[in-house]
């Protein structure tokens, strides 16, 4: 381990390790939001065309199949999977996977909410994943892919059935374009633009199967829907929705910014480069931790740590022996102690997880500055427990 008083040669370039709003994809400026259609209408034809390419463009890089739709909606990938949950769930069953806190709200949503009482809840700690076997596909399934504050996602599609009978609604937000989604197994989709291609927030992505249109189509939930998650007029889907045509004002200054991401996004190799470039910072994250006794992953099994959001817990007895809240007060002083020097920001864990940290490894990160990035933890995770000690 480098000696504590020796700060390491080399620093990030870009020191945001953030797991949302995250690192904007390399080189960027703010030149890249210059041809913003600033002051005009989303509803002109300029506007329009291009919330439209953020559609198209979005479906050739993800190889999302031509019959299903994809739709810009409001209040980001939290609006995205809300407009979902309201709309369709009620005619079916309903199985609900957590085991961490976005999955947890999602459970929050569906149980005290909107009470549907035919739910099964299949619950997991941070660091794993509930026994896949036992979700039931005759019934509606819910679920993130990767959890973005514990540090896992599935592993792949093979466990979802082809033959399901409900349909199965998917949280992929810090999925989309780090990881390959099987578009056959999945009938709603969500993301947002703040997540793997570093754009800004407040706008979500909604993609919807045949099968989740059908549902749209054939059931009126019970309960009143705000405006922003009506998706139907006159029993059939909203069309425009899907081209463009948004359900409320969206920004164009985030539009252009993720045309800017897409873009660059086509010249990285399009989703096999993405892919690449989030586990190749997982493999020099994990390289680092097979050798480093005083950090771990917090998931255990390796074939579901995430590539994007990559959660590490101290396991060092001087810190882990002591309470929860002595190892989150260290992890979070570890953290800033980073942050002060300008090499790594945000990466305390997220307030609803274990005590530890949690590093943003998604496409727009640069591998190198990941290896930067390993030596300073090794000297602030010195200079921090010395302190304890000291301190004790």
């Amino acid at each position: 381990m480098t000696a504590p008083t020796d700060q390491p040669g080399v620093r990030p370039v870009v020191p945001n390790f953030s797991s949302g709003p995250c690192a904007k994809r390399p080189g960027w400026t703010i030149g890249a939001l210059s041809e913003a259609l600033v002051g005009r209408s989303h509803r002109a034809t300029p506007g329009k065309a291009r919330l439209k390419a953020v559609i198209d463009r979005s479906r050739a890089i993800l190889g999302v199949p031509d019959d299903y739709r994809i739709g810009i909606v409001p209040a980001s990938d939290t609006g995205a999977v809300e407009m979902a949950l309201w709309s369709m769930l009620g005619p079916r069953g309903v199985d609900v996977l957590a085991w961490e806190s976005f999955g947890k709200g999602w459970v929050t949503d569906i149980v005290k909410q909107l009470k549907l009482e035919d739910t099964r809840v299949l619950e997991a700690d941070y660091g794993a994943l509930p026994a896949l076997a036992d979700v039931d596909f005759d019934r509606d399934v819910v679920f993130t892919w990767n959890g973005t504050t514990s540090g896992v996602r599935v592993p792949g599609g093979d466990w979802i059935a082809g033959d399901r009978q409900g349909l199965t609604i998917c949280d992929a937000t810090s999925a989309a374009f780090a990881m390959a989604l099987p578009w056959d197994k999945l009938d709603v989709v969500t993301y947002s633009w703040q997540k793997v291609l570093g754009g800004e927030a407040q706008h979500g992505m909604l993609v919807l199967s045949p099968r989740a249109v059908e549902r749209l189509e054939s059931y009126s939930p019970p309960w009143p829907l705000p405006k922003i998650f009506r998706m139907t007029k006159s029993g059939k889907i909203n069309e425009g929705i899907f081209k463009g045509e948004t359900i409320n004002t969206p920004s164009m200054i985030c539009v252009e910014d993720a045309l800017d991401g897409l873009a660059w996004a086509e010249g990285a190799g399009g989703l096999p480069g993405l892919i690449d470039r989030a586990e190749g910072n997982l493999a020099a994250i994990a390289a680092w931790v097979e050798k480093t006794p005083w950090v771990d992953f917090l998931a255990e099994d390796a074939s579901i740590r995430s590539c994007t959001s990559i959660c590490l817990k101290i396991v060092d007895p001087r810190v882990a022996g002591r309470s929860e809240d002595d190892q989150r007060a260290f992890a979070k002083a570890l953290a800033k102690r980073l942050s002060d020097e300008g090499i790594a920001h945000d990466i305390d864990a997220y307030r609803d997880a274990p005590p530890g940290l949690r590093i943003w490894g998604g496409a727009t990160v640069e591998r190198s500055d990941i290896d930067a990035l390993l030596p300073w933890l090794d000297w602030a995770f010195a200079q921090s427990v010395d302190q304890t000690l000291a301190a004790a």
